[in-house]
């Protein structure tokens, strides 16, 4: 089964583990406003999560974060959430805010807001650069478009204009790995095998420790009945994170359906050191009884294999 993660509840501990986040920080974070009490969390709260994190990491002070989305909301028509629907940077004292992910259209300029000064007279136009060889510009651009790839995937958008999106973001940078996941997994659910496995060896080229595009790359052979390579991919994605819980799922599956019993009892318990509580969780207890069954009681039925974890979005 193909869960898209951008469609997916995480619990708060999953949310704190996927972003490295302390759990007196979230709350923190709750208390000062900047965002509100989930639990669940869906991928519009992961976005905004990881908006206020990179600022924080950047030393832009709360208050300032805090002024900031206030005038975002004041200043700019449309705007609900700003640390979803635009794209915020920490530059120093003053934070980068970019436009494009609101519209289809390539972005043309920037803004920039200095929350230092009396009354936010700070907001300021840039103009894009004209030159083509302006990578900075370039880079930035091609986020957007990607930003916009992701929105589209989440508010249910046609696949054709998701794709758009994905392609203009690699125009504007051929080595973006995340955009390349993601149109690789618009191509996995499609069947489109051979595009699929372009995009996700591309993403490995730009970026040799994307363990996401090793652990896609896994699905994609163990759908086309190719386990070794399906087996080769899923062990890189554990060599770069050895905390990957869906690798340590998939893996498990491949051993058991092969019959190599212990090196499947392994990856499950490895999977249940990750995850406790979910809906896998049960399917992986389950496994593993049926596994201890067939080992101490010749005879039973014939193994039928659950569903393997997909996850496609990086």
């Amino acid at each position: 089964m193909t869960v898209p993660s951008d469609r997916q509840s995480f619990s708060r501990k999953q949310v704190r583990r996927l972003l490295n986040l302390p759990a007196n920080q979230l709350r923190a974070w709750e208390r000062q406003g900047l965002i509100a009490h989930q639990d669940p969390y869906d991928f519009h709260d992961l976005i905004a999560l990881k908006t206020l994190a990179r600022l924080r990491a950047g030393r832009v002070p709360v208050a300032r974060i805090r002024r900031a989305l206030d005038a975002l909301r004041q200043k700019l028509a449309g705007i609900g959430d700003p640390l979803t629907e635009v794209k915020l940077f920490a530059d120093g004292p003053r934070i980068h805010v970019h436009l494009g992910g609101q519209t289809m259209e390539p972005i043309t300029g920037q803004l920039l807001l200095d929350f230092d000064q009396r009354d936010l007279e700070g907001l300021v136009s840039f103009p894009s650069a004209t030159a083509a060889g302006n990578a900075r510009d370039r880079r930035r651009r091609a986020d957007a478009w990607f930003q916009k790839g992701l929105e589209s995937e989440k508010d249910g958008a046609p696949v054709e204009e998701v794709i758009v999106a994905y392609e203009n973001a690699l125009e504007l940078d051929p080595q973006l790995a995340a955009a390349l996941v993601n149109l690789g997994t618009i191509w996995f659910t499609a069947r489109e095998w051979e595009k699929s496995e372009k995009c996700y060896r591309r993403a490995l080229e730009a970026n040799h420790d994307y363990a996401l595009a090793h652990f896609n790359l896994g699905n994609l052979y163990d759908e086309r009945g190719d386990r070794n390579n399906a087996l080769f991919h899923y062990l890189a994605a554990l060599q770069i994170d050895p905390r990957y819980a869906d690798a340590h799922y998939n893996l498990a599956l491949l051993y058991q359906a092969a019959g190599q019993w212990m090196k499947a009892v392994r990856h499950w318990q490895l999977y249940l050191k990750l995850d406790r509580a979910s809906q896998w969780a049960d399917i992986a207890r389950k496994e593993l009884a049926k596994i201890y069954e067939a080992t101490v009681v010749p005879g039973r039925k014939e193994y039928m294999p659950p569903r393997r974890r997909d996850r496609g979005n990086g």
